[in-house]
């Protein structure tokens, strides 16, 4: 595959993950859309690293940084949709109304 072809399906991993992150109302399909999201990014990183041949790894080095920050996102976000989910018993975002005034 071409770079522009990685580029495109990058665009069109995040678009869905927008889409994604906009339309659904469950918590847990929005933290599945925001991975999408990185992911997609993830996939540009290593392209790029890939098309460029740098020594320097730098695409590889960001693609795992975003994978522990990513990692440690859904482990913080899962605990807080579960511990809405306890205490409400819906996982809808529009409901989610504690920290306003």
């Amino acid at each position: 595959m071409t770079l522009v072809q990685y580029l495109i399906l990058g665009a069109l991993m995040f678009s869905l993950g927008v889409y994604g992150l906009l339309i659904r109302r469950n918590a847990v399909m929005v933290l599945l859309a925001i991975e999408l999201m990185l992911n997609a990014v993830n996939l540009n990183l290593i392209a790029f690293e890939a098309a460029l041949r740098t020594s320097f790894a730098g695409g590889q080095v960001f693609a795992i940084f975003v994978i522990s920050v990513a990692a440690a996102e859904v482990g913080i976000g899962l605990a807080i949709v579960l511990l809405i989910f306890r205490n409400r018993r819906s996982a809808n975002v529009d409901e989610l109304d504690l920290m306003r005034w």
